[in-house]
């Protein structure tokens, strides 16, 4: 399907820089904004029945996000690899951290996206009515589709990533417009209200939601997997990193203004897409085909996004001997075509064991991790290498580090008091990959002398 020609490789795996600011900007804002935005509301509701509680989560989570970001755009400038963390946390904590990282980063990039192909089968019927009952096999062809277009060439998936992000943006922007220029609905503050937590229930709750904003929020971050990519990313990384925040933090505020108003509170609590209730009611009996085609656009520019960044993670770990060392092989395109290959087959299997989920609520906990080690690395290569050239340098250090690393902490606590369950096999996981570290390093030494 995919042939590999010897002459078209090259087996230091080069990657082609080919990407620009547009690219930059347009795969950060299109991974974040995917169908979190549309379907954590309604469990965030059910837990802070509350207007300024529930904004409180969403204002806060942009905050965090903008303390991340400076950490970010540090270590993304300063060392433009490809791989997301991975090279961050390698080079500044060690073999062992990085492989920590790079895993759980890739697992969970494999089994989000077979949870967005999910979606994408289950809506795909909006377009086709036959496909109705068909959507593990709507969800897989498309991840196939996928695979073919960025297998060609780089080029390929950031065009495909520029036009989704840019559709996407207009259609949740027309969503919050329409909510605010057509008349208030009718029972949108209805009398029905629900009980307001209070003490520890409150506190539990504000955490639980946070879990969902955080992930909602995750990906601001995503340029990073593509810094031997970039032709400038020194400069790109940090300004496609906050260009992408001043859109999607006030894009998330102001769609969640707009569902306020649009649907009592009662009403969002517990809805499993409050984007699809909120557009029936602003556009009626075909707000929800609407909304529901623009989820598929916007969940196809997210997973291409995430088909090109499993690729890389899998690319940069081969190259330090931490992977197969075919997967660091590249094609005349620019894409790393073994490893996508492997990341794909690992992105059908959790769509076919339906696993995805429990993968998805067990490395929650684990991206909290990765995003203190990240914190923890900006910490370590400020002292160990001060000297080495940093085209951005993170504002407020080590003021913003320290507030972002104490909410680091908060935040795993109260997800591991508020989810024990989860949180044990994240543990688990924790205590083994450190000898799953040592077994896999000796074999590949062994394989590769």
């Amino acid at each position: 399907m995919f042939p590999l020609e010897a002459g078209n490789m090259s087996s230091r795996g080069s990657l082609l820089r080919v990407l620009g600011m547009a690219f930059a900007l347009a795969v950060g804002i299109g991974t974040t904004m995917g169908g979190g935005i549309l379907y954590a509301p309604g469990k965030i509701a059910a837990l802070l029945p509350n207007a300024w509680l529930y904004m409180s989560v969403w204002l806060f989570g942009g905050i965090n996000a903008l303390l991340g970001a400076t950490v970010f755009a540090e270590l993304g400038a300063m060392i433009p690899l490809s791989g997301g963390p991975y090279p961050f946390a390698r080079r500044a904590l060690g073999d062992y951290a990085g492989f920590f990282v790079g895993y759980t980063q890739w697992a969970l990039d494999c089994a989000s996206d077979a949870a967005l192909l999910l979606l994408v089968g289950e809506y795909s019927y909006v377009l086709v009515s036959s496909l109705a009952g068909h959507a593990v096999a709507v969800a897989f062809a498309t991840l196939i589709v996928m695979t073919i277009l960025n297998w060609h060439s780089v080029r390929g998936g950031g065009r495909i990533q520029i036009i989704t992000t840019v559709a996407k943006t207009l259609a949740l922007g027309a969503v919050i417009v329409a909510a605010f220029i057509m008349p208030q609905p009718a029972g949108a503050h209805g009398a029905i209200s629900l009980p307001t937590p209070h003490g520890i229930a409150l506190i539990s709750a504000w955490m639980l939601a946070m879990q969902g904003v955080i992930f909602a929020y995750d990906s601001y971050y995503v340029v990073t997997f593509f810094g031997e990519e970039l032709h400038n990313p020194g400069r790109e990384i940090p300004r496609a990193i906050f260009r992408g925040l001043a859109v999607i933090i006030p894009t998330y505020l102001l769609l969640n203004a707009a569902f306020l108003r649009t649907l009592p509170m009662a009403r969002m609590a517990d809805e499993p897409f409050v984007g699809g209730a909120a557009a029936a009611v602003l556009f009626g009996t075909h707000g929800d085909q609407i909304i529901r085609v623009i989820v598929i656009v916007s969940l196809l520019g997210t997973i291409n996004a995430g088909v090109l960044m499993t690729a890389r993670v899998l690319l940069a770990m081969g190259r330090d001997g931490l992977f197969a060392h075919q997967a660091t092989r590249v094609n005349a395109g620019g894409t790393p075509t073994t490893a996508l290959l492997l990341s794909t087959v690992v992105t059908g299997a959790f769509l076919f064991s339906g696993t995805f989920g429990a993968v998805l609520g067990v490395i929650a906990l684990l991206l909290a991790v990765n995003y203190l080690l990240m914190f923890i690395s900006l910490i370590v290569l400020r002292r160990r290498e001060p000297d080495t050239p940093r085209p951005y340098r993170a504002w407020g250090y080590p003021w913003t580090t320290g507030i972002a690393i104490l909410i680091g902490l908060a935040f795993i606590v109260g997800v591991a008091l508020s989810d024990p369950h989860h949180s044990a096999i994240a543990l688990a996981i924790l205590l083994v990959s450190y000898p799953l570290f040592r077994g896999t390093r000796r074999l590949l030494m062994l394989k590769n002398p």
